[in-house]
């Protein structure tokens, strides 16, 4: 195993070289980032010597990815909106009514009068007089269908259309409300990326969640209120008659005319009259269809101002081309064949259905197509961001230089081989955030230092199995062989279940949370990768310089050696102090309750900063006359604001059912606490309606339930049925206590905690796992021991490895506990009071309820996990 052939010593190598490569501008940040902004520019506007000057500052041989900083680090605004896709069947049936009149008015001597009826919203319905010839009348307006423009509902009909008595209801049907949701969620998110872009702001977030919301974040704008009146204006859709084209876009166009460009950025210019003929204001819909030939084409439709007008100038120019431009690009220029009539039309050409669909909502996005509710927001100021920086720097380089300063000193030589691998590995980690474009926040930052805190756990796996091997004389080379085959399959379980649990923290987690779920689990591959490859790596390249016979690993040993404590001699003590806790824990949580934050309340929390002290009385008496319900004011002690800076937060209680604070709220709120201090600023403004809160409390609950049942399920598979209680057993002790110590202590808990609670499910089933899989190795060796010394035996044995892990951890957690703010210290403070416990339970809880339960002892010899042996050593 210390012969590493050339082809594998190319492939780990060439792997940390490619990440370095990739981490590379990230330590040089601002440099990269104008070099990124100065190609854009030059692609936009053309080349200046100060752009060019920019540009060459990072060579163009080097990787230009960088990590994303997200809104807490870089400072920006956060909107979260519900597109009311409701309004969008109402306009569709009131825009249907005109021809299901004029479709039954030609069938008047049949059918009898007509009489449109009052309806829900996104139902049409007409009453008929002659209800016996209601059969001919379904037939008509059955006829005015078209088929649904989607690829998954080919053949079917954008309508229903039904009977009741004299009464005919028409209405979307389900495949052409599916589809109809598609494009408005397209049109949105076109409407909104154009209105950010004017903007020029980096790096926008714009992209759809769920069936219809969206979720915004802008960096470096001012304020949500700002990015709020942004996303509300009005797109600029025109028709202009066309006079030419060319490919010169600084072609003089002539009087009263102006050049515009192809959308489709081809070379092309057009250049048209100034005037247009109608405008987007005059636009009432635009949907995909199928010409008469059966092609993908557009259909739009003019108000009857701008059908009057569209009809004169076809009919005057029948041949000539028009161009349609959207925000003075030309999106669009057909040519006329017919005189256009009825306030409707028809583009065609060679469109595919994609095409044809991304048209119409490019046609339509000259306003939003149905009202937003705002559901969440937020405003970081940029000075809070750069504080969040600066501290998160300041906590991470002193976790970092403690956890190698402890390596170093309790193993010596290989210690410092660990740390040139944790090294690595963290360059890996911001490699791999880079090149897939991952946003790095706050909770990332921890989780990146909590990677540095667990990223030397497998090592600490394999150095002490190395020290218990070269006790049995094998000899140097055998032991440090055995110390990685052995351990192997304590690092593959341990890291197994905390990667579940970031899964399925990504999957259901939201914002931060998600962010955080990702660097955990890009963490726990590079750290995986570093101590099975790359420091075995280096040790080969150590043990074949030359004779290393007689040798140690030397270092600091935290455990003696052969230590023998009785976990289970006061057990019935241990267990019942921890039940204690737990009794407590749930007797707080039902009595006092959480202080939940707005995450899980609903309502919106202003953060306040000035240079005289906070006054929470007459913050309150400021604030009482606006009659806003429930505002609690707190005062905040932030080490990272100097001593003449004084903080406070103010939380308001959400003011409707669904939306957030609306801005004029908040600006009234501002106004108000602006009388008693002029000196006052808002660095952060965050609001969350009551109807997103309470589907993150469903969600946390969801995620918290989902990964103890996934990660239980692994243990059952590669243990037994009683591992796995045990386990279980262990987790609802360390989420019950923790949640019952914020409860007592009213601790704001808000969904970056459930991001923390979900880790502490993860770190303590990795500590527990370690311990049982020493135990399952125990059983097979030790077949005739008592249970209780086998277990005695194996939570001994890996003591050392506890005691360490828990160390290096707590170090990391500790130094951000004190330096990294208040805006993460209570997930950090979550995050420590986890570790403590989960390091408790795994040692006298789970331990004893697997003495209680028993295990079988006739383990079979072949182990059902590929590629380990019978003895948790690999094959």
């Amino acid at each position: 195993m210390l012969n590493f052939p050339l082809w594998k010593r190319i492939v780990i190598w060439g792997l940390v070289a490619l990440g370095l490569y990739a981490a590379m501008p990230n330590a040089f940040y601002g440099r990269v980032e104008s070099h990124n902004d100065a190609i854009a520019a030059i692609e936009t506007s053309g080349e200046t010597q100060e752009l060019a000057f920019e540009r060459d500052a990072w060579p163009t041989w080097m990787a230009e990815n960088l990590v994303n900083l997200g809104l807490d680090l870089r400072g920006g605004a956060h909107l979260l909106g519900e597109v009311n896709v409701d309004e969008v069947y109402a306009a569709r049936m009131d825009g249907y009514w005109p021809a299901v009149r004029d479709a039954l008015r030609d069938e008047r001597d049949t059918v009898g009068t007509i009489r449109r009826v009052d309806a829900p919203d996104g139902l049409l319905r007409v009453r008929i007089s002659n209800a016996d010839q209601m059969e001919l009348a379904l037939k008509t307006v059955r006829d005015l269908g078209t088929p649904v423009v989607s690829l998954t509902s080919a053949g079917q009909d954008d309508i229903d259309v039904s009977a009741k008595n004299d009464v005919i209801t028409v209405q979307l049907s389900e495949a052409e409300k599916a589809a109809t949701d598609t494009r408005t969620m397209q049109q949105s998110l076109e409407i909104i990326r154009r209105r950010v872009d004017e903007v020029g702001t980096r790096e926008p977030t714009i992209q759809r969640q769920g069936d219809n919301r969206i979720l915004i974040q802008v960096p470096g704008i001012g304020s949500a209120s700002e990015l709020k009146s942004l996303i509300g204006t009005t797109a600029k859709l025109t028709f202009h008659p066309v006079v030419g084209q060319t490919s010169n876009a600084n072609q003089a166009p002539g009087a009263r005319n102006f050049i515009a460009p192809d959308i489709a950025d081809n070379g092309v210019y057009y250049i048209l009259e100034s005037t247009p003929v109608v405008t987007g204001d005059e636009l009432t819909d635009s949907q995909p269809a199928f010409d008469q030939n059966g092609t993908p084409a557009v259909t739009f439709r003019f108000n009857p101002t701008g059908a009057r007008k569209f009809g004169d100038y076809t009919a005057a120019n029948v041949g000539a081309p028009f161009a349609i431009v959207l925000d003075n690009e030309v999106i669009s220029a057909p040519r006329i064949n017919e005189a256009i009539r009825g306030g409707s039309g028809q583009i065609s050409g060679n469109f595919t259905v994609e095409e044809s669909t991304e048209l119409s909502v490019l046609l339509r996005a000259g306003a939003l197509p149905a009202k937003i509710n705002f559901l969440e927001e937020r405003t970081i100021g940029p000075e809070l961001g750069a504080d969040s920086i600066a501290a998160g720097k300041i906590a991470t380089m002193i976790a970092f230089a403690a956890v190698l300063v402890f390596m170093a000193l309790a193993y010596g030589l290989f210690g410092i081989f660990a740390n040139i691998a944790l090294i690595i590995n963290v360059a890996l980690l911001f490699g791999f955030l880079s090149v897939i474009g991952a946003t790095l926040t706050l909770p990332g930052i921890a989780g990146i230092v909590l990677t540095v805190g667990m990223a030397v756990d497998a090592n600490v796996l394999i150095f002490e199995r190395i020290r218990e091997e070269l006790k049995t004389s094998k000899g140097v080379g055998r032991a440090i062989e055995l110390g990685y085959e052995k351990a192997l399959s304590a690092i593959v379980d341990a890291n197994i279940t905390t990667f579940i649990t970031a899964a399925i923290l990504f999957v259901m987690g939201s914002g931060p949370v998600k962010g955080f779920a990702v660097t955990l689990a890009l963490g726990i591959l590079t750290s995986v990768f570093t101590a099975i490859y790359v420091t075995r790596a280096i040790v080969a390249i150590w043990y074949h310089r030359k004779n290393r016979k007689g040798w140690t690993l030397k270092g600091i040993k935290l455990v003696r050696d052969n230590t023998t404590v009785d976990f289970f001699k006061s057990g019935k003590y241990t267990f019942g102090l921890s039940g204690a806790f737990v009794i407590a824990a749930v007797i707080a949580f039902f009595a006092l309750g959480l202080n939940f934050g707005i995450d899980f309340r609903g309502g919106t929390t202003i953060r306040t900063q000035s240079e005289s002290a906070v006054s929470v009385a007459d913050y309150r008496a400021a604030m009482e006359p606006l009659g806003l319900g429930d505002v609690s004011i707190t005062e905040v002690f932030d080490p990272n604001f100097d001593e003449n800076q004084h903080v406070s937060m103010v939380r308001i209680e959400a003011q409707d059912d669904v939306s957030s604070v609306t801005p004029e709220t908040i600006a009234i709120v501002e106004e108000a606490l602006q009388t008693v201090d002029p000196t006052i600023t808002f660095p952060s403004v965050e609001s969350v309606g009551p109807k997103v809160s309470g589907e993150l409390i469903k969600t946390a609950v969801l995620a918290v339930v989902a990964a103890i049942g996934a990660v239980l399920f692994y243990i059952w598979l590669r243990f037994e049925w009683q591992f796995a209680l045990g386990a279980v057993v262990a987790l609802v002790h360390d989420v019950a206590i923790t949640i019952g110590i914020f409860a007592i202590f009213k601790i704001q808990f808000d969904l970056t905690i459930i991001a923390a609670l979900l880790t502490i499910v993860g770190y303590s089933l990795n500590d527990t796992v370690v311990v049982f899989d020493r135990v399952r190795e125990n059983l097979r060796k030790f077949k005739k021991l008592e249970l209780a010394g086998v277990l005695n035996l194996s939570i001994n044995e890996t003591l050392s490895r506890t005691i360490m892990t828990s160390g290096t951890t707590l170090i990391a957690l500790i130094a951000l506990l004190v330096l990294g703010g208040d805006v993460i210290r209570g997930f950090v403070f979550a995050m420590t009071l986890g570790v403590v416990v989960g390091t408790w339970s795994s040692v006298f809880i789970a331990s004893n309820i697997l003495l209680w339960l028993g295990v079988k002892r006739d383990w079979e010899k072949k182990d059902p996990t590929p590629g380990i042996q019978t003895d948790g050593s690999a094959v």
